[in-house]
């Protein structure tokens, strides 16, 4: 199944040592908008709900922020407020930027259904033709670095889309970090454990306190004691679809120096001085599956691999996305 993937995709975990750095006190980690424009709108209204509360935050986009905008005036927003933002590529971008012969399919694990990979590819040919009527835009999301750091507080916090040596990585994909069962893309129930080795190994080489990843469909925080010292890597899952069976919301990770939790969090840790926190990104969902059937109506590559989870979320729980010590926020 895994096609290989262009040797541009790759990093050293090092190389966050010297990666792109950015100071912040509160910041909303946006991964896998995947085009839907309804829930960028949802989160700027988060986020100007904050800066009226007193929390200035600044938009990290760490890719996968395009997908199923073919939409020219919706493609050139988003990307044209992603690349004013602290933002990296993800394997999208990266294909729209400068298409391989990988295409959008490179490097999935053999466990994920190979009409998924199949239907990406047809997808992303339909993308590309967008964003061709967009060179200025494609030569800015291509200068986008893989990787980033962030400062906050007394945390250093590595930006990543798949893991810490790939663009396209999944060692921090929800299954390959606790045993969680079955995926929204195939049957994953045999997917191996990233090892717990490589993982120190990880947070050793880069000098990071956290990762905050994307790009592997599904939603998962878990944390770890490295060197005598609170590690974690947080996955938001998606942005811009479901994360949880029978919901209409996405999710980012807001990471903070302020300690308290905020009223909106699902789950979350305090870590070295710093919150996370999964917040939900309660988009319209009538408008967006309006905006999503007229640009992929059923036929079409997005419907066939998307429309199901859009309109029920995949078959995964909020309890699928803790790991390690972390818990459901409780109730008010």
């Amino acid at each position: 199944m895994s096609t290989s993937c262009p040797i541009e995709y790759r990093y050293a975990a090092r190389d966050f040592r010297t990666a792109p750095s950015t100071r912040a006190d509160t910041v909303y980690v946006i991964g896998g908008l995947y085009g839907n424009v309804d829930a960028l709108h949802e989160i700027l209204r988060m986020q100007e709900a904050e800066a009226k509360r007193g929390t200035p935050v600044a938009l990290v986009f760490n890719g996968d922020h395009n997908w199923f905008d073919i939409d020219k005036k919706i493609f050139n927003k988003i990307n044209n407020l992603t690349i004013q933002s602290i933002a990296i590529r993800g394997n999208v971008e990266a294909e729209i930027a400068a298409g391989s012969d990988a295409g959008c399919g490179c490097n999935y694990p053999a466990y994920v259904n190979a009409e998924y990979v199949a239907r990406s590819n047809a997808i992303m040919g339909r993308l590309q033709a967008t964003a061709r009527e967009f060179p200025a835009l494609c030569a800015a999301l291509q200068a986008l670095p893989l990787i980033r750091t962030l400062q906050i507080g007394d945390a250093r916090i590595g930006i990543v889309h798949g893991d810490a040596e790939m663009l396209a990585g999944w060692a921090f994909a929800a299954e390959r970090l606790s045993p969680i069962g079955k995926c929204c893309s195939g049957d994953d129930a045999g997917a191996e454990l990233t090892p717990l080795q490589t993982l120190e190994r990880y947070f050793r080489d880069s000098g990071v306190d956290a990762f905050a990843s994307s790009h592997t469909c599904l939603a998962h925080a878990r944390d770890y004691t490295v060197d005598c010292r609170a590690r974690l890597i947080m996955n938001n899952g998606a942005a811009g679809l479901p994360n949880f069976a029978d919901t209409h919301f996405g999710l980012i990770t807001r990471i903070s120096i302020d300690p308290r939790v905020p009223v909106e969090s699902l789950y979350g840790i305090t870590q070295n001085g710093v919150r996370f926190d999964a917040l939900p990104v309660r988009y319209d969902h009538a408008a967006w599956l309006e905006r999503f059937l007229a640009d992929w109506p059923p036929g079409s590559p997005a419907h066939a691999a998307y429309f199901q989870r859009i309109v029920a979320g995949p078959a995964f729980e909020v309890r699928d996305a803790l790991g390690g010590s972390l818990k459901m926020r409780e109730p008010q």
